[in-house]
């Protein structure tokens, strides 16, 4: 074949067995990873090399041109698994228990780093690449058995139900740690290695570059990165925008590490941390890029190390005792490294234990380290072989030991408390907005949703847009930028409101606000709103005519394909911007609509240091067929909607007070209610009805002809277009998002 033919073929055979392989171990119970490792051991030598050694070499020639490509393949593969690992890291979890994460993330590294030094030391000369460059290759073999890997860690965590547990925290947030601080020690030793010696003034080198390369990545780089990623998403129309520019991000970042004289993979990984913090990098993306290395450089990638690895290596006596020393070393020093720091940290015995089972996974990270271990000659193929053989072992045992040790970890009340409050948090609306688009002008409706957008993209850190609409009239360029001005002061004063009232997240960066002056024209709600956005409040006027809603606003919705709030200045509002704490009422049915308003207004609220009161209003019964309908309702269903309105409330520390009226129409219960608890916004959840005018229903027209305090409309569902905006072919980009989280 020619040598494309062929590489095209080999791509092929890695990435079926990769697959099959894969599938297999995971129905096992076991990474999926293993089972790629596995199918290149069984493509190598030891097995397929063994019982068909014609058709091994066919397919897998030792040609330096197939070599050439497939290492290729390997290095680009190691860039993005880093890249993906990278991503994965949530540095969010060092904020709950610090601590105690670093304690057994120090602890386990220290412990067996010392101990893989110490074999190192021991190693027969035979078996090391170089004899006169022992301690490189001790001190990276010391590495190699300290670092976990986080990947593995948090994929049995997750299937086993303990990720949001404490303890299932505390060991990602280690884990994190440990990947952290390894790849920072492992580009050192490569810089080192790279001298051929242990130079202390290279050494020293290595050290500054990669201190002055984190420095700068965590704080200009960071913003850079934040802004190429948005860029990039808001001003390219072809597919996949997002996806180039993380992958440009992500070659300069390697290629300014290997020009600091350390390894690309310290850049690679740096690069996947700041794109995975990225407030515009949506779910859709996020899942593309994740699923081009999953389904592509992942199986390739592990198979060809198994590919290189030769099983029959270990049949000699030294080589065996080599491993299993590696093994029992690996496995010692990170168990007994994670109980001491977890015994410091003040953790019962039986959380350290759990914490040490699930630290000893090697997995992927442990081949991604010997394989660029083998490539820089720091590694033999005797010690690649022992290493890929130790990541197998700890890797493959940690799954059971650690549904053992997590099976007898109690849950203790205020751990049960966090796990209901977070799983609130999660199937919520609000939590799932990660980007704004705001559409508002200069009238007192507009400085009112300017001020609620404001106070929640502070607390939630949502990046937002401001396109404040000015007018038509010649001269009034300048009163409509003076205005826009007022608009963003007002954005950003009530973002650092929010901001402050957010302790959860101490030491974020303040929210991203762009605000930007449009014409009264209808498309520039619809052109913006393409480049992703997963909410829009809307504030303009005039806000409405009597229970009706102004044909503008009603142009504005149907311009966003998304939900939507529309907010209507009443009382003080139409003087000034209020600063005061707001005194929110929420009517609550129990439906998605009605909680969705709920969530909004505890999110307000906390902004605010304010109130919400919960408002059900119970339907009265006058007809006998209605009587069999209220005899057969559950009682208690009135207090089970204020009940959860109350617990989203104490999940943010909100004060929410639930009110049940049995009287009136909905809407005339609702209106006693603002004027007997003084309440100064109404917020209401509403779903649109089909139509060519904006209406939310008879209530909510009521309310809006009757109420003398500000309203807040919560569209959850997008309003469909009007029958003359419908477009052949007509499409918008999927919303943008801020991650995660």
């Amino acid at each position: 074949m020619a040598p494309e033919v062929l590489f095209l073929v080999q791509i092929v055979v890695l990435l079926a067995c990769g697959r099959l392989c894969g599938e297999l171990l995971q129905r096992l119970g076991q990474p999926a990873v293993m089972g790629q490792l596995i199918a290149g051991v069984l493509l190598g030598q030891s097995v397929f090399g063994t019982l068909w050694p014609a058709a091994q070499h066919a397919l897998f020639p030792d040609s330096a041109v197939q070599n050439a490509m497939l290492g290729a393949v390997a290095q680009l593969g190691i860039l993005m698994l880093l890249l993906l690992t990278g991503m994965e890291t949530d540095l969010s979890l060092f904020r709950r228990s610090p601590q105690t994460a670093f304690s057994v993330s120090l602890a386990g590294i220290v412990v067996p780093f010392l101990c893989g030094v110490g074999l190192g030391e021991l190693i027969p000369a035979a078996l090391l690449p170089d004899p006169n460059r022992r301690l490189i290759t001790a001190l990276f073999l010391g590495t190699a058995l300290s670092i976990s890997s986080v990947k593995i860690v948090a994929t049995i965590v997750r299937e086993l139900g303990f990720l949001r547990r404490t303890v299932g925290q505390v060991i990602l947030a280690a884990a994190v740690i440990d990947d952290t601080v390894g790849w920072i020690i492992v580009s050192v030793i490569f810089g080192i290695a790279a001298h051929g010696a242990l130079d202390l003034g290279a050494a020293a080198q290595s050290l500054f570059g990669v201190a002055a390369f984190l420095v700068l990545s965590f704080t200009l780089g960071r913003r850079l990165v934040f802004r190429v990623i948005r860029w990039a998403n808001d001003r390219f129309v072809s597919e996949f925008p997002v996806i180039t520019a993380i992958l440009v991000v992500t070659g300069m970042m390697a290629l300014a590490t290997e020009g600091l004289g350390v390894h690309t993979v310290l850049g690679a990984f740096v690069a996947g941390i700041l794109v995975g913090q990225s407030p515009i990098l949506t779910r859709h993306i996020d899942e593309q890029l994740r699923g081009l290395i999953v389904a592509l450089f992942m199986p390739v990638f592990f198979a060809l190390a198994g590919l290189g690895t030769d099983v029959s290596l270990l049949a000699g006596a030294g080589m065996l005792l080599l491993t299993l020393a590696l093994i029992v070393i690996a496995s010692f020093g990170k168990l007994s490294g994670a109980l001491l720091g977890g015994r410091l940290a003040g953790m019962s015995w039986a959380e350290a234990l759990a914490l040490g089972c699930g630290m000893n996974s090697r997995g992927s990270t442990e081949v991604i380290l010997g394989t660029i271990g083998l490539s820089m000659g720091v590694l033999s193929q005797n010690l690649f072989t022992a290493i890929i053989a130790m990541a197998l072992a700890t890797t493959m045992s940690m799954p059971p030991l650690l549904r053992w040790a997590l099976r007898r970890l109690p849950m203790s009340p205020e751990e049960a408390a966090r796990l209901e409050r977070e799983e609130l948090e999660a199937r919520g609306f609000i939590a799932n907005v990660e980007r704004l688009l705001v559409a508002v002008d200069g009238s007192p409706s507009g400085q009112l949703a300017s001020r609620l957008v404001g106070l929640l993209a502070g607390a939630r850190r949502i990046p937002t847009t401001v396109l404040h609409f000015g007018h038509r009239a010649p001269g009034s360029r300048r009163r409509t930028a003076s205005r826009a001005e007022r608009t963003r002061a007002v954005v950003e004063e009530s973002a650092e409101v929010g901001n402050e009232a957010a302790p959860s997240q101490p030491g974020e960066a303040s929210v991203d606000i762009t605000t930007r002056v449009e014409s009264p024209r209808g498309e520039a709600i619809a052109e913006e709103a393409r480049k992703g956005y997963g909410l829009l409040f809307i504030g303009r006027e005039p806000a409405s005519a009597g229970a009706a809603f102004h044909r503008q606003i009603a142009s504005s919705a149907r311009s966003f394909e998304g939900p939507f709030v529309v907010a209507i200045a009443r009382g003080i509002d139409r003087r000034e911007a209020v600063g005061t704490r707001l005194e929110i009422l929420v009517p609550v049915s129990g439906t998605g609509a009605s909680r969705h308003g709920a969530e909004l207004a505890v999110t307000l609220a906390r902004a605010t240091q304010g109130s919400v009161t919960a408002l059900h209003v119970a339907a009265r019964y006058r007809r006998p067929r209605s009587w069999i309908g209220a005899a057969i309702a559950p009682r208690g269903s009135a207090d089970a909607i204020i009940r959860e309105v109350v617990r989203l409330g104490d999940s943010y520390g909100v004060e929410v007070r639930g009110t049940v009226r049995n009287a009136g129409p909905p809407a005339g219960a609702i209106a006693r209610q603002l004027e007997q608890g003084g309440h100064n916004l109404l917020l209401m959840g509403v779903a649109p009805r089909p139509g060519e005018q904006l209406f939310f229903g008879e209530t909510a027209a009521e309310l809006l002809d009757r109420a003398q305090c500000s309203i807040v409309f919560v569209a959850s569902e997008p309003l469909a277009p009007a029958p003359d905006q419908r477009r052949p072919g007509a499409a918008s980009r999927q919303p943008a998002s801020a991650s995660r989280r």
